[in-house]
């Protein structure tokens, strides 16, 4: 995974919701996340916050409206009446200072979150080149979070927005910014895009603490992080003292030319971007509670060996931060893990199952199958567009009202009879079809299809499309009692509906080992 260099913050413990750092000076400061170009989320109460002396009077105005405050603990908070989509605004802040913030805009917020393929920038992916070459949109802005962990939840973020040109989208999230370009060619409003992901990461290190606390599945792996972070300091005070004698045997072996003692290994530091909340704690906490209308997630990959346990650890990690930015359950729109084949063998069907099952778990989610676009040999698939438009048709069709199908085909029953099983769907937007373009025959075979008898053994099989259903069949299960499509790390398949979306991967049994047939 693609890593960038880690940025080390300390800090007290503050508010989670207003948490904000004791200002040097007695003036009024904004959070850096109203800048010059930010975009506010339109139609929602417009959170405004900063810093100032305790007890100062505050007072914000924009689009005419005045709202007062006072400052407590050096920090404060208002709360503005929607906005239109539209500017640009201009955002006063008055205490015994004036600040002053000229080009807002009001329209749609979407925060990109995840791993490497979701940091993984516009100028590599598929025709990045000319991605870039075109991106100068001045309704689209961007704001990227630093790479940054912490034990504590921080306050400050280190960024500001920008507009959409092609220096600036060069190194954004290429998956965010086909998202925003689409929503923009299609609402013809300002977008803003706040990019927050680290390459390599787990779901465990974006989750608050008390989120994994509150789940006994989850809450082992705080107290393990616990230790580690009370066990460190020691350990690295004896590791420094081990080095001290090494350098000394060192130069003694080389001077007396015998063999060169062995290196002390340097203990890890807990505080990296893997341990439990250090991300949420460095990458999130300081947006909050930023208005937002929703989130795009990709991730998946460094959790994908724990697909039990994700099934627990993802939908909680939502709850969290929909808890946390005080906004009631916005739209969390996430990628299916898309196939690839690792040296090892994995749990991605697994993974990828219970991602689809969120689905069903947290409602206002929605998924985008990639199936055929990943990479057998590369972890990180070029073709990203399809990927943020996809996320994107979710939005258009569930937030927005637009009538585009969102989904491929969702399984939803079988029926199994005469040694066949019979595979019903949704979302099949005008007819199943076995390529992505929705024109060919209903009569082609379907890939990736497989069955299962009562002994509990899987078969590849046989499969069609016939009167809007699949049907599915192998010669080596004369009495078929359970189905499953595209079981594999990197599966090889091809149902899609007229709309030229692929379906979702899915078994109709919970076995927990599946072997497959000689």
């Amino acid at each position: 995974m693609r890593i960038r260099k880690i940025v080390l913050y300390s800090a007290a413990l503050f508010s989670l919701t207003l948490a904000m750092a004791r200002p040097a000076k007695a003036e009024v400061k904004l959070h850096n996340l109203f800048t010059e170009g930010a975009v506010l989320q339109r139609d929602k109460k417009i959170p405004i916050w900063g810093t100032a002396r305790s007890g100062e009077q505050i007072r914000v105005e924009i689009a005419g409206e005045r709202v007062s405050t006072t400052a407590e603990s050096d920090r404060w908070i208002v709360y503005l009446k929607p906005l239109k989509a539209g500017g640009p605004y201009t955002l006063k802040v008055q205490g015994d200072n004036l600040v002053e913030v000229k080009n807002l805009y009001a329209g749609e917020v979407f925060v990109c979150s995840g791993q490497s393929n979701m940091e993984w920038p516009l100028i590599a992916a598929d025709n990045g080149a000319s991605a870039v070459a075109e991106a100068n949109d001045p309704d689209l802005h961007l704001f990227h979070v630093p790479n940054t962990v912490s034990y504590e939840p921080l306050h400050e973020v280190n960024a500001k927005w920008t507009p959409c040109t092609s220096d600036t989208a060069r190194n954004f999230t290429a998956v965010g910014y086909f998202f925003g370009r689409m929503l923009r060619q299609k609402l013809k409003v300002p977008v803003g895009l706040i990019e927050t992901a680290w390459g390599g990461t787990p779901a465990e290190a974006w989750t608050s603490r008390d989120a994994l606390r509150a789940k006994p599945e989850l809450d082992g792996m705080v107290k393990a992080h616990d230790d580690a972070r009370k066990s460190y300091p020691a350990l690295k005070e004896a590791y420094d003292r081990d080095m001290q004698k090494y350098q000394k045997d060192l130069e003694r072996s080389k001077a007396d030319g015998t063999p060169e003692p062995k290196k002390p290994q340097e203990p890890g530091n807990p505080l990296n971007p893997w341990g439990p909340s250090t991300l949420y704690n460095g990458m999130i906490a300081p947006l909050l509670p930023y208005g937002i209308r929703g989130a795009l997630w990709y991730q998946g990959e460094s959790n994908a060996g724990r697909a039990y346990q994700y099934g627990t650890l993802f939908p909680a990690m939502i709850q969290d931060w929909r808890d946390n930015w005080l906004q009631g359950d916005f739209a969390f729109y996430f990628v299916q893990l898309a196939p690839w084949a690792p040296a090892e063998p994995g749990t991605w069907p697994e993974l990828r199952e219970t991602q689809l099952r969120t689905l069903t778990k947290l409602k206002n989610t929605g998924m985008a199958v990639i199936t055929d676009v990943g990479d057998k040999t590369d972890i990180h698939p070029r073709k990203k567009q399809p990927v943020g438009e996809r996320l994107a048709l979710w939005g258009l069709a569930k937030i927005y009202g637009l009538p585009v199908e969102y989904s491929g085909p969702q399984f939803e029953s079988a029926e199994f009879k005469d040694g066949k099983a019979y595979a019903t769907f949704s979302h099949v937007a005008g007819g199943l079809a076995t390529a992505g373009d929705g024109t060919q025959g209903h009569t082609e075979e379907v890939l990736g299809f497989e069955v299962v008898g009562p002994e509990g053994r899987y078969y590849p099989a046989q499969a069609r499309i016939e009167g809007g259903k699949v049907v599915i069949w192998s010669k080596e299960v004369p009495t078929p009692v359970a189905i499953r499509y595209g079981w594999d790390n990197y599966p090889i398949v091809n149902l899609f509906n007229r709309a030229g979306l692929p379906a979702s991967p899915f078994r109709t049994d919970d076995y927990p080992y599946i072997t497959k047939g000689r």
